[in-house]
């Protein structure tokens, strides 16, 4: 399996890289890309909601008159959730959404979305993805040649380069991200991928980790 390499021109070099089966031309798992994904989600929830319930709201916790004897209906305390004022019943508490998932569930998905892209042509590969200078100008440019400009487009590299992240910055839908950081998640909602050829090299070594 080989893909042509660009330069950052996004001019079609003479080169090609070798890109392995057992990575880019897998099986698709949907299932094991469910479990990851809607585990990454999950991580994302702050869990910070929060109710007072009758004991932490303000308000005395005396017996506000005596059991019996009054005409009145019996009560415990004045900030009983049915009361105005009240403290809420069965209210939301803080607590963590992570969900655990296996490593070999995790690995299993990540090849599976690598060969998702390539099976319908959705990678492109560059020989190297580092400016001289800071220029989204530039980076509008080779989308365009690419015929990418008007999708959600994922960079990806063994590297940052700061210069190449601040051009890409301010442009919609484009996303930089370090090969081995970027999630699952965002592998299946890039309509392209960007790999240098660093990248390549990396993501071929998936199998033997």
């Amino acid at each position: 399996m080989k893909l042509d390499i660009y330069n950052i021109e996004g001019q079609k070099t003479s080169k090609k890289v070798n890109l392995d089966k057992n990575i880019f031309g897998a099986k698709l798992n949907d299932h094991c890309i469910y479990l990851v994904i809607k585990s990454e989600l999950a991580s994302k929830r702050q869990g910070t909601s929060k109710s007072k319930s009758k004991s932490e709201v303000r308000g005395t916790g005396a017996k506000p008159w005596k059991q019996k004897g009054t005409g009145r209906a019996r009560a415990g305390r004045l900030r009983n959730p049915s009361r105005v004022h009240g403290g809420t019943a069965f209210g939301p508490e803080p607590r963590a959404y992570n969900m655990k998932v296996n490593k070999k569930v995790k690995k299993i998905a990540r090849i599976s979305a690598l060969s998702d892209k390539y099976s319908s042509g959705n990678i492109i590969v560059m020989d190297s993805l580092k400016l001289s200078e800071t220029k989204t100008k530039k980076i509008k440019n080779v989308l365009k040649t690419l015929k990418i400009d008007n999708k959600k487009v994922s960079f990806l590299s063994t590297k940052k380069d700061l210069n190449f992240y601040l051009s890409c910055r301010n442009l919609k839908n484009i996303n930089t991200y370090k090969v081995e950081d970027v999630s699952i998640y965002e592998l299946i909602n890039s309509n392209t991928l960007v790999i240098d050829k660093d990248s390549v090299e990396y993501l071929n070594n998936l199998g033997k980790n």
